[in-house]
């Protein structure tokens, strides 16, 4: 009940309705409150008499149309509210509840000073929805009062369990101490002094405790609502028109006498069960909203909760980082304190030695000047020639950076502290969650013949970013899901369906953190278009579709598989009864596979036995020489160099049979490239096949070699020219090489006994520029030779 105290309080005031009416708007005002916020225009100032003159139009012309619609008997009786000319004269004041009101005009003169003042015109304007209106002679008195919002506010005070209150204090009523039975009002003493002197006629009216006021209030009989117009009439109909109840003499000689009317307790009955009904639909918004608050008040919780804990776990994190920055500062002054021991062993060792040879060339120094001092000349000459040898040694021994000091001073070590600082300050939160599962939008999902169109999207409120949709449709008999569709596209057709089949369809979303959960199973009936006019289909098509990717589900399709970290390889995969590819290679690339081929022509129709693992790829221009040029998408290569430089392919093999082919565009001067496969580690700047990790064929315009480590075999007859193709064909099943040139294969197997990871390569200098072409079947000299037992 004490959400409906805001309902039950006049909007000027601030207090419960005293006298309530009811303004054409439908809202509510104390009779006393709509006197005082009256504002009077003088009538030679009226909008009636500035049309009679003549003059513009003014701010008052709506107050005239106001009037008219007043009196008008289809109208509302209301027209917006756009602000009295008399504003700026007038102070605004507003309510306790905040609503701007306009005080009354000044009381006029007394007559003895001056004449009667002319008419006034009186204009109301409702202080909740500002619309503005004029009142006719009847003044207040033509708005109907509301004694069923007065009787609501009887029963609500007297269900509260607070003392009765005085119904006159202007500002913290205060509790009442006698009801007048006669004004049916509850007064405080001082207001009983004030307003209800026990003099003149008020002392006829009977005061009672308000207890008992109370009680009589609630036993009194209502009064029954008369009419505005005839106020010795009771309301007896409803005018539909107008909708508002009428009394008899409004029909007979009225404004409402050619209006329909009905019965108006009919029209009570109905009024209240059209209000219940709605009330029906309101209170369950509002159990909803109610709902929703609790959902929302679990939701501080468990922020709160969920806060806490990511707090804790962000705490934890800084702190393994902090321990390892520890463990790792550690481990360096382990390093400093070694070198400083290192340091101090050389110089150490140093002075010893220094010390020991000092010691000794002293004592040689004093052995020889003792033996100067001796006067024996055939003595002395026996020992000279091997003490001036001696001496001489050991002054040679002096000289050979003896006396230079092995260390120096200063620690050769400069901690690159850069990478780690610029880490710590791109240091910031991930997405560490999974997208919520796709919702199917039915209204965009439909059949047509053999296709079928879906349509997706995330929930309205997920948060998570997505990078991308996996869609999975079954075969049609209820069998293994499989891919149909990889892509960003939230819609998708899928065509080559079997005609009359149903087929279950399903879409899961996936970022770096993982793949959500699939969506609702969707299921789909396919129908041959016959043209009945008994064909109906699950869903309606759409009439405008955007450009949508268009998948086949049973034709053959390519699936990335990783090879080793950093790279890749495909392989082809086919249903029995599909036989045969169109497929177009420049629209796959080392990332996935493109379907949308429209506009892109489809290359040869290949057979599909053939294609048993094919593998696209280019160049690899971060593993290439620095000399090494990239061009056509990194599928042709020259140099600026008139050295031999190394480039490798993308993709690097382990198993399976692969083959290739590079075009020659340009060969000038008679140069000498080679091609091959090799390490991922080979020389870049020397021919291929110079060190033991590339085999490769190196040819010129007349002859062709193959070597490896530097080694040459097998030379054969026949060179390159502009426009010549020389193939690769790597069989790693075998583990043989074998090249041939326009389509002639190069002498017996290359090579062979092949093991490990091998990269597409090539080595030429800047008078030779070649063109990759990958995704190609086995030659025919290879099949045929595969094929024999």
């Amino acid at each position: 009940m004490e959400e409906m105290e805001e309902e039950l309080k006049c909007p000027v005031c601030g207090s419960f309705y005293r006298e309530p009416i009811i303004l054409p708007c439908s809202h509510n005002l104390c009779q006393a409150c709509a006197r005082n916020i009256l504002v009077q225009t003088p009538e030679s100032e009226s909008p009636q008499s500035r049309r009679a003159s003549g003059s513009a139009v003014s701010d008052y012309d709506y107050l005239d149309l106001d009037k008219m619609s007043l009196y008008s008997e289809a109208d509302s009786g209301y027209g917006s509210y756009g602000g009295f000319a008399s504003a700026p004269t007038t102070p605004c004041q507003k309510s306790p509840n905040g609503v701007r009101v306009f005080p009354p005009a000044a009381p006029p003169p007394p007559a003895t000073l001056a004449p009667p003042p002319p008419p006034r015109n009186a204009c109301l304007t409702c202080p909740q929805c500002h619309r503005s209106l004029v009142l006719d002679e009847r003044g207040l008195r033509g708005f109907p009062r509301n004694r069923l919002l007065e009787g609501v506010i009887d029963r609500y005070q007297q269900g509260r369990a607070a003392a009765l209150r005085c119904q006159l204090c202007e500002k913290a009523p205060k509790e009442a101490a006698v009801m007048c039975e006669q004004c049916d009002v509850f007064y405080c003493d001082p207001c009983r002094l004030r307003c209800h002197p026990p003099r003149g006629p008020l002392a006829k009216h009977r005061l009672v405790p308000p207890a008992q006021g109370r009680v009589s209030r609630r036993l009194s009989p209502r009064k029954i609502s008369t009419c505005t117009d005839h106020e010795l009439e009771n309301h007896s109909m409803y005018c539909v028109q107008c909708k508002s109840p009428v009394c008899y003499q409004c029909l007979e000689e009225g404004k409402h006498s050619s209006h329909e009317v009905k019965a108006l307790g009919a029209m009570w009955k109905l009024h209240k069960s059209q209000l219940s009904q709605a009330l029906n639909g309101l209170s369950d918004r509002a159990k909803e909203a109610k709902e929703f608050l609790v959902q929302l008040r679990n939701m501080v919780q468990q922020i709160q909760e969920n806060s806490v804990e990511f707090e804790a776990c962000l705490v934890a994190q800084c702190d393994a980082l902090i321990d390892a920055l520890n463990r790792r500062k550690a481990q360096l002054l382990s390093r400093v304190n070694k070198e400083h021991e290192h340091k101090l062993k050389v110089v150490r060792d140093q002075i010893s030695h220094c010390t020991v040879k000092l010691r000794q060339t002293t004592g040689l120094m004093e052995y020889c000047l003792e033996v100067i001092k001796e006067n024996d000349p055939s003595g002395f000459l026996q020992i000279s020639d091997a003490l001036i040898r001696r001496v001489h040694l050991t002054e040679d021994q002096w000289g050979k950076g003896t006396l230079t000091p092995r260390m120096t001073t200063d620690f050769d070590l400069n901690l690159d502290n850069a990478p780690l600082l610029q880490s710590i300050h791109q240091l910031d939160f991930v997405q560490m969650k999974v997208p919520a599962p796709p919702i199917l939008q039915l209204e965009e999902c439909c059949t047509h013949n053999n296709s079928a169109t879906l349509s997706w999207k995330q929930p309205p409120l997920s948060t998570v970013q997505v990078e991308g949709y996996i869609l999975e449709l079954d075969d049609g008999n209820g069998g293994q899901f499989r891919e149909v569709y990889v892509g960003k596209e939230t819609m998708c057709t899928v065509d080559g369906l079997h005609f009359n089949s149903t087929y279950s369809a399903r879409v899961k979303a996936f970022n770096k953190s993982g793949v959500s959960p699939y969506s609702k199973t969707l299921v789909l009936q396919t129908s041959e278009d016959t043209q009945s006019e008994e064909q109906t289909l699950p869903f309606p098509v759409p009439l405008e579709r955007s450009q949508l990717r268009r998948m086949s589900p049973f034709s053959s399709t390519l699936n990335l598989q990783p090879s080793f970290a950093g790279r890749s390889y495909f392989e082809l995969r086919s249903s029995a009864h599909q036989l045969s590819l169109h497929s177009s290679l420049q629209s796959l690339n080392s990332a996935g596979c493109n379907f949308d081929t429209q506009g892109t022509p489809y290359s040869q129709l290949v057979d599909i036995k053939k294609m048993v693992a094919v593998a696209w790829f280019s160049f690899d221009p971060s593993s290439a020489h620095a000399d090494i040029i990239f061009s056509n998408d990194n599928l042709t290569v020259t140099c600026n160099s008139y050295d031999d430089r190394v480039v490798l392919g993308k993709t690097g093999f382990s198993k399976g049979l692969h083959y290739w082919e590079l075009s020659i565009d340009r060969y000038d001067n008679h140069p000498d490239p080679a091609f091959g496969v090799a390490r991922i580690d080979v020389l870049k700047d020397a021919m291929l096949g110079k060190d033991d990790k590339a085999w490769a064929m190196y040819v010129d315009n007349n002859r062709s070699w193959f070597m490896h480590n530097n080694s040459h075999t097998n030379r054969t007859e026949g060179g390159i020219t502009k426009g010549a193709t020389v193939g690769v064909l790597l069989d790693l099943t075998r583990r043989t090489l074998t090249f041939s040139i326009n389509e002639d294969q190069q002498g017996p197997v290359a090579f062979e006994n092949l093991e490990g990871l091998f990269f597409p390569a090539v080595s030429l200098n800047r008078n030779v520029q070649v063109t990759l072409h990958t995704g190609l079947p086995v030659p025919e000299f290879y099949a045929s030779r595969s094929a024999m037992p």
